[in-house]
């Protein structure tokens, strides 16, 4: 079986930086254990495999370990592929997910995403969330799903050290972290 996949940086400028995720174009979806099989092989954060979908594509994330209903930077790097490499010239690209529909445009050297509105409440994270996520934010709010920390710069973001290990010990299966920019 012959499968492209490009392994794309997100959120860097600079070679080996930011968030790697491997995205693979596929004609038509493959059985769940062999995407699962995939990824795991890959071993990165996420693996991204998309399919199209009239004018659209459906998108969908693997860890090394199981299906994530949401994935950012993988969706980005997904965007990348499409925008840059298979359709270059294309002003926008939608994925259907099962988070909803995200749509990615280019925006100056980078990309926007849009993202489906989600309810939020104000928190007070437990205990060792912040030093496993790299730094104090300004706020702390969470869904059913997830925390997100909000910090008043994008460089405050960019400067986060994330224990990845550690943050999988937490009661929510993810942890954002956002700013402004």
């Amino acid at each position: 079986m012959r499968i492209p996949i490009f392994q794309v940086d997100a959120f860097t400028e600079a070679l080996f930086g930011g968030n790697p995720a491997a995205v693979c174009p596929l004609d038509s979806w493959l059985p769940d254990p062999v995407l699962q099989a995939i990824a795991a092989e890959n071993n990165l954060s996420e693996t991204a495999f998309f399919v199209r979908d009239g004018g659209d594509y459906r998108l969908r994330w693997f860890t090394p370990g199981a299906e994530v209903p949401l994935c950012g930077h993988a969706t980005l790097a997904s965007a990348f592929v499409i925008l840059t490499l298979l359709e270059a010239g294309r002003d926008a690209v939608t994925f259907h997910t099962l988070s909803g529909p995200l749509t990615v445009v280019p925006e100056g050297d980078g990309f926007a995403m849009t993202l489906q509105r989600k309810s939020l409440d104000s928190v007070t994270p437990p205990a060792g969330l912040p030093e496993a996520l790299g730094g104090v934010p300004a706020a702390w709010l969470a869904g059913e799903r997830e925390y997100v920390a909000v910090y008043e710069t994008e460089a405050e973001v960019r400067a986060l050290k994330p224990d990845i290990r550690a943050l999988l010990g937490f009661d929510r299966s993810y942890v954002i972290a956002t700013a402004p920019g």
